[in-house]
């Protein structure tokens, strides 16, 4: 599940891509407020929605539950504060590399020498992630490939030498 911000532009920017078992709401948990986030799905998924009364009331009744809650909101804040870093500090080639390499870590499976990305994709959403433009993401990709740093056919990824693509996330192309 991708989380995202429409600015009144219509321009999106991705929060973050949320795997299985995620609590993915807030930041309003109780209720009361306007959500600024919104959501999508690429495939299907199950979930468990929790009202904020119903959240409040886990919460005042279960200790545990709270508890969750709470790693549950620093695990997110973490994850935010990584991407105002990102956003703030790295190119947005450095960007792409890392986020093909998070792809490659949360998503790959090893074939051979290679490490398969097994999460579909589209250039859109990568530009909507790093900050960029489809045509750059695609560009970009290009020259990844030409580099013999990924392969990239008919929505298919593949980092061909992950230690050449971390290195290209700490200097600019």
């Amino acid at each position: 599940m991708r989380t995202f911000y429409a600015g009144p532009s219509g321009r999106e920017i991705t929060l973050a891509l949320w795997t299985h078992g995620h609590f993915i709401g807030g930041p309003e948990i109780f209720g009361g407020g306007t959500h600024m986030w919104s959501a999508d799905v690429q495939e299907d998924v199950e979930l468990l929605y929790l009202t904020g009364a119903r959240i409040r009331q886990l919460v005042d009744s279960m200790p545990s539950f709270a508890i969750c809650l709470i790693n549950g909101l620093v695990a997110k804040g973490k994850c935010y504060s990584a991407l105002v870093q990102m956003l703030g500090t790295r190119s947005v080639t450095e960007r792409l590399a890392q986020l093909l390499i998070i792809l490659g870590d949360t998503h790959g499976r090893a074939e051979g020498n290679r490490l398969v990305v097994e999460k579909k994709i589209t250039h859109d959403h990568l530009a909507a992630i790093v900050g960029s433009t489809r045509q750059w993401v695609t560009m970009t990709l290009d020259k990844f490939q030409k580099k013999g740093l990924i392969t990239a056919c008919r929505g298919r990824l593949s980092i061909e030498n992950y230690d050449l693509l971390q290195a290209e996330t700490d200097s600019s192309c």
